[in-house]
C-alpha cells in the first residue's frame, strides 16, 4: 500500500513539472519568435521558419510539432498582406515576377506538350490568390481571372496588376456582378471559358477554382491523371434527389430594377421543364473540362437553351455541368444509366463537409464555416494521399501552417521531378 502511495505522488510530481514545461515552452516559443511583424509580401516559409515548424513532422502527425501549429492558431500570429500592398508590388512588373520566382518555373517536356487552362472566379483577398495562382503556375498553361464587380478597388487593382505582370494570365474580357447561388456565379465561368477558346495556348482540359483553393498535386502529376481520362471530364453528377425544388419554380434575382436580392427568392410560379427533354442532375459548381465539351457548351444550341432555360433557378452551376455532362454524344459523355458520380469520386475538389464527418472522412481539424471544412495542418497528410487534385477550403486566417506545408510538400516534389 505504501508503495502504491509512493508511486502516485510520484506520478503527480511528474505530471505537474511535464505540465510547468510545456508552459514555460510555450511562453518561450511565442517571447522568442512571436516580436517582429514581417512587412511587404509573404515569405514563401514565413511562419514555418520563423517558428521553427518542420512541415515532415506535421505531414507524419508528431503531436509536438502539431502543438506548435496550434500555438500560432490560438494566438492568432497570422498577419494578412493587404490588397493594397499586393497592388503596390505589381507596380514593378520585374521585381515581382522575379521575386515571387514565376520566371524560374521549371516543367517537363510532357508538361509543355499538355497545356491546361485555369478560371479563376474570386472576389477578396487578393494575397491568397496570389499564393493560389503561384501554386498552379506554369508560363506554358492559361489563366483566366474573373473578379466580382462587387469587389473592392484594392482587390481589382491587385488583380489587374497579376495580369499585368504575369506571362499567360489575363482578366475575363466581361465581368459579372456575383450574386450567390444565382446564375452571375455560373455565367463568371462560362465568360472566362470564351476567352479561353479564344486564345492563342491550346489547352488540353480546363479547371475552375476559387480564392480558397489550394493545389494537392503538381502540375507534371495533373497532367499525368488527365491524360488517364481520354477526354472524359470530371465532373460531379448525381440524381436531384430533394433539390428538384431548385428549377420547379421561377426564383426572383431582383427586388426591383436596380436592387437584387442577396440570393434567388423562390416564387409561387411554377416552371416550365428543362428544354429538349434533358434529364436533370445536380453537381457541384467545379469542374474539370475538356477542351472538345467546352467547344460544345460554347456552340450548342441545347447548351444555350438549357443555359437560358436555367436562369431563373436557383444556384445553376451546381446543375448546369451535372446535367450537360450526361446529355447523349456530348464529348466524354457520362451514360445517364451509369452510376452517380459524387465528390468522393470526381478528383477535382476535396471538400468536407461537417455532416459527413467520421462517416466519409475525419474530423475537421481547422474550423467548419456553412458546414465546409476549412483545412487544419493536422489534416495535411490525408489531403496529399486521399488522391484530389484540389483542396477546398484553406484560409491562412484559420491556419497559416497547412497552406504553408502544402506549398512546401509540392515545391518538393517539383524538385524531386526535377533531378530525375
Amino acid at each position: 500500500m505504501k508503495t502504491l502511495k509512493l508511486h502516485l505522488k510520484l506520478r503527480n510530481v511528474i505530471f505537474v513539472f511535464g505540465t510547468l514545461g510545456l508552459l514555460c515552452i510555450t511562453v518561450i516559443f511565442l517571447r522568442g519568435n512571436g516580436e517582429r511583424q514581417e512587412t511587404g509580401l509573404p515569405l514563401r516559409q514565413q511562419l514555418t521558419v520563423k517558428y521553427g515548424i518542420n512541415c515532415t513532422k506535421i505531414y507524419e502527425m508528431e503531436p509536438v510539432e502539431l502543438g506548435k501549429s496550434l500555438i500560432i492558431r490560438k494566438q492568432k500570429i497570422y498577419k494578412g498582406v493587404t490588397d493594397a500592398a499586393i497592388a503596390n508590388a505589381t507596380i514593378d512588373c520585374g521585381w515581382f515576377v522575379s521575386s515571387q520566382g514565376y520566371n524560374a518555373i521549371q516543367v517537363t517536356e510532357a508538361e509543355r506538350e499538355f497545356p491546361l487552362a485555369y478560371s479563376l472566379v474570386v472576389h477578396q483577398d487578393a494575397a491568397l490568390v496570389e499564393r493560389l495562382l503561384r501554386a498552379v503556375y506554369v508560363p506554358h498553361n492559361i489563366y483566366c481571372i474573373h473578379y466580382d464587380r462587387k469587389s473592392s478597388s484594392d482587390f481589382m487593382s491587385a488583380m489587374n496588376g497579376l495580369a499585368y505582370c504575369i506571362p499567360n494570365v489575363f482578366i475575363a474580357s466581361k465581368l459579372e456582378r456575383v450574386q450567390y447561388a444565382g446564375i452571375s456565379r455560373l455565367r463568371a465561368d462560362l465568360n472566362c471559358l470564351s476567352d479561353l477558346l479564344d486564345s492563342e495556348v491550346k489547352w488540353k482540359y480546363v479547371i475552375n477554382l476559387c480564392g480558397q483553393d489550394f493545389p494537392l498535386r503538381t502540375n507534371a502529376e495533373l497532367v499525368s491523371d488527365l491524360k488517364m481520362l481520354k477526354g472524359r471530364n470530371m465532373v460531379e453528377s448525381k440524381w436531384p434527389g430533394g433539390k428538384k425544388n431548385r428549377w420547379s419554380v421561377h426564383h426572383l434575382l431582383k427586388k426591383n430594377d436596380s436592387e437584387y436580392y442577396d440570393f434567388p427568392v423562390s416564387s409561387s410560379e411554377e416552371k416550365s421543364p428543362p428544354p429538349h427533354n434533358i434529364e436533370m442532375f445536380v453537381g457541384s459548381a467545379y469542374f474539370t473540362l475538356s477542351r472538345e465539351f467546352v467547344y460544345f457548351v460554347h456552340w450548342s444550341s441545347l447548351a444555350k437553351d438549357f443555359l437560358a432555360w436555367s436562369e431563373d433557378t436557383y444556384s445553376p452551376d451546381e446543375h448546369f455541368w451535372a446535367t450537360l455532362v450526361r446529355v447523349p454524344g456530348v464529348p466524354g459523355e457520362v451514360p445517364r444509366s451509369d452510376p452517380e458520380i459524387s465528390e468522393l469520386i470526381s478528383k477535382t475538389h476535396l471538400v468536407k463537409w461537417s455532416y459527413l464527418e467520421n462517416d466519409l472522412y475525419p474530423q475537421c481539424t481547422g474550423a467548419s464555416v456553412r458546414s465546409v471544412c476549412i483545412y487544419g495542418a493536422a489534416e495535411l497528410r490525408w489531403l496529399l494521399n486521399y488522391g484530389h487534385w484540389f483542396a477546398n477550403k484553406v484560409d491562412p486566417t484559420v491556419d497559416p501552417v497547412l497552406i504553408e506545408c502544402l506549398e512546401e510538400k509540392l515545391a518538393e516534389k517539383r524538385q524531386r521531378l526535377a533531378v530525375n
